[in-house]
């Protein structure tokens, strides 16, 4: 019997950050090589590349952030710092050979599906073609300048968290940090013992779960390297202990009771009682995305460190002037007013082969088929499209679901099962009525204002177990697709 020829896809993956660098190595691992990452930047590494503000760290233990095939068991701690992240996902990028298929500073501004195949535009004007495109621009990307009259009148150094700029000397000066965010959180923890002064701008008060980052010696390191099977089981572990985290969120029972005592515990810690009023939040525990730190607390309780809670009313050259009047003088102003949740592939546009471009389908918000797919769009893929499991939990599994799902389709299309697919409108309606009507009763939905709320005030976060989101992945649906063989034999 002859053996069946696969057909050899183009696949284009937008963006070279950690799902990116995921979905290229899912490829090269499947015998796919024509493939190529288009990143807009200088450098591999989405998030962990364009942050790089002091105390920056995963929430997530480095245990549980990491691909289940690219394992290492060298961290440096438990929760490990930004850069060393950046390190491992360049070094992941680099020992699966992906080298030859990124393509470095080139910005995606337009693709459209006509003719049976995607055609992608670039910011220099260069077309290229594929088969299947697949995003992987991330979650949280896209920086929130704040709407502060005045700001750009300010007279000394101001700049984004996300744009940290390490030209500017802080010892000795007088800082403001706008935002109480985990950035926020991370910033004013490392700098509080570092600046002259420190100033808190808070609009929301945060709930804060103390958990120890431990340091990884020597010895364990070489241990784990010797051992994997030791690593295996500490990711399985830390991923169980998140199981918990994650179920306090879907449903009332111990598991929430146990997490909000701990973060209300915590904040006992804070022994000035005018201190500790302002930090306590008027929402329960988990409703905003939970801020991980163990040292948070004993920063801003420092003599040099403020937390100002009044509006702030405008900048003027001097610094930040609140509600009450107050001019609160600055040297320097970092804003960590965090990212724009909706982004996701935008300001990219998508046109459908009817027509249909993305800013139409997602008019009234972000909506996807089963987080990965949209009507309309056929053979394209999203990695960490909307109701992805991203509330506190790691997106490194996530994303590897994500990939394994159009890496299934992608296989069919080799195959010759089909030239074109896309899930239906009826398919994507039921899957989002679906999430609409588990909302309640998760803690999401326990009233507070977060960016997990969309357009309508509802939380656009996946309301079940992430291992359900992986289960739901693992079967591709095909019924739920509108399929076409027209093409489908080999070129």
């Amino acid at each position: 019997m002859a053996t069946q020829r696969l057909r050899q896809p183009k696949v284009i993956v937008l963006g070279a950050g950690m799902s990116g660098i995921c979905m290229a190595v899912k490829l090269k691992r499947a015998g796919i090589t024509d493939f190529t990452v288009l990143e807009k930047s200088h450098d591999v590494g989405g998030t962990w590349r364009d942050n790089t503000y002091p105390g920056l760290r995963c929430d997530v233990p480095s245990a549980f952030y990491q691909y289940t095939f690219a394992r290492n068991p060298r961290w440096s701690h438990g929760f490990s710092a930004g850069p060393e992240i950046h390190r491992y996902f360049r070094s992941v990028a680099k020992r699966h050979g992906l080298d030859e298929h990124i393509r470095l500073g080139t910005e995606v501004v337009g693709a459209e599906f006509t003719g049976g195949r995607w055609r992608v535009r670039d910011a220099a004007g260069n077309v290229r073609e594929a088969d299947f495109l697949v995003s992987a621009t991330g979650v949280l990307h896209r920086p929130v300048q704040p709407d502060i009259p005045g700001l750009d009148e300010f007279g000394g150094a101001a700049f984004h968290s996300a744009r940290w700029d390490h030209t500017v000397p802080l010892a000795g000066k007088r800082v403001a940090v706008v935002g109480t965010g985990s950035t926020g959180v991370q910033i004013v923890t490392r700098l509080a013992s570092r600046v002259a002064e420190l100033r808190l701008f808070q609009r929301t008060a945060q709930w804060v779960l103390p958990l120890p980052n431990w340091r990884n010696d020597p010895l364990s390191r070489a241990l784990r390297a010797r051992v994997p099977a030791l690593t295996a089981a500490e990711y399985e572990v830390v991923k169980q202990a998140f199981n918990v985290l994650v179920a306090g969120m879907l449903r009332p029972g111990w598991q929430r009771t146990l997490i909000s005592e701990a973060c209300r515990l915590n904040l006992r810690t804070v022994r000035d009682p005018q201190l500790r009023a302002k930090l306590t939040p008027d929402y329960q525990p988990m409703c905003k995305r939970l801020v991980i730190s163990n040292g948070f607390y004993r920063a801003v309780s420092r003599p040099n460190v403020d937390v100002v809670t009044d509006r702030i009313d405008h900048v003027e050259p001097r610094g930040i002037v609140t509600a009450d009047g107050r001019l609160h003088e600055l040297d320097v102003l970092v804003l960590a007013t965090g990212f724009d949740a909706r982004a996701y592939l935008r300001p990219i546009e998508l046109t459908g082969p009817n027509g249909r471009t993305l800013s139409e389908a997602w008019a009234e918000g972000p909506r996807a088929y089963r987080t990965v797919a949209l009507p309309d769009f056929p053979n394209f893929f999203m990695l960490m499209g909307p109701h992805s499991p991203i509330g506190n939990f790691s997106l490194v599994p996530i994303a590897e679901a994500q990939a394994d799902y159009a890496l299934r389709w992608i296989e069919g299309w080799r195959r010759g099962a089909y030239a074109t697919a896309a899930p239906s409108p009826e398919a994507t309606e039921r899957f989002n009525q679906g999430i609409r009507e588990a909302m309640p009763g998760t803690v999401w939905a326990s009233g507070c204002q977060s960016w997990y709320l969309g357009q309508d005030g509802q939380p656009e976060v996946w309301p079940w177990s992430p291992g359900r989101h992986t289960a739901m992945l693992a079967d591709p649906h095909t019924h739920e697709f509108d399929i076409h063989a027209e093409g489908a034999a080999n070129r």
